[in-house]
């Protein structure tokens, strides 16, 4: 039954025909490997900044669908930025499951951490779409500075609900990412950035999941803004308010 969910919940692409550099951008390819013995790729773009931002990317592609976002990110925020494919994506061997990104979530940490290059208390998970259920996990287990979610969901079975609700199946799925329950143990700074018209995870999920969690915290909103477009149509403005989130975070974490 895992098996055949997970058919369904993760669409890996093993291509990568572009990178960072095509982009114009200083890159390091880099290759670490998870407790279980799972190779994976990755991809650190050095910025001017301190800040260190650790992106686990949604359940689609590989970071190479990533680019033109890394980019706006690297040039309007000028942040580190380590972003990596779980295992079955892009150049990350094995394949992919909910206890599997888990474990890649938690390699990756530990390779940033790792990094004599960085301040590891200015690290940032982002997470994207399903990465928001990997990146509250991540956060529940290991010290980070601030938490954003982009387009994030409450769970696979609130996810099944909405997209096929007059099939009762929710309660027969064996996956959960059931970030709901686990928003609570989070007690660092969030940010969830949510599109109005999303047509993937309702607006509302977005919302509910903001309710649940402690402060300090703050939502976002972005008119117009479907699933994958947040830093498109939030542009300019949704980066400013990215900035000054991190940066509050920052010196919050500086003063505790």
């Amino acid at each position: 039954m895992e098996a055949l969910e997970n058919r369904f919940i993760f669409f890996p692409d093993k291509r990568i025909d572009v990178t960072p550099r095509d982009l114009g951008l200083a890159y390091e390819e880099i290759t670490f490997t998870t407790q279980d013995g799972v190779s994976l790729n990755g991809w650190w773009i050095p910025g001017g900044s301190p800040v260190t931002i650790l992106w686990f990317h949604g359940n689609g592609g590989n970071i190479s669908y990533r680019l033109d976002n890394i980019k706006l990110r690297h040039d309007l925020l000028g942040t580190n930025i380590f972003i990596f494919d779980y295992r079955g994506y892009g150049r990350s061997e094995g394949q992919a499951s909910v206890e599997g990104t888990y474990r890649d979530g938690d390699a990756a940490i530990r390779y940033v951490q790792g990094r004599r290059d960085i301040d590891s208390s200015k690290i940032v998970f982002l997470g994207e779409s399903l990465g928001s259920a990997v990146a509250v996990e991540m956060a529940t287990r290991h010290h980070c500075a601030a938490l954003i979610l982009e387009s994030p969901f409450l769970s696979i079975a609130e996810m099944a609900k909405a997209s096929l609700p007059f099939l009762p199946i929710s309660s027969l799925l064996q996956t959960k990412y059931d970030t709901l329950s686990k928003i609570g143990q989070v007690g660092i700074p969030l940010l969830i950035v949510h599109g109005e018209n999303d047509e993937i995870v309702p607006f509302r999920q977005g919302q509910r999941l903001f309710e649940a969690a402690r402060e300090p915290k703050k939502f976002y909103a972005i008119a117009g803004a479907r699933h994958n477009d947040l830093y498109a149509v939030g542009g300019q403005a949704y980066l400013e308010i990215l900035d000054r989130f991190i940066a509050k975070a920052i010196e919050a974490a500086a003063s505790r």
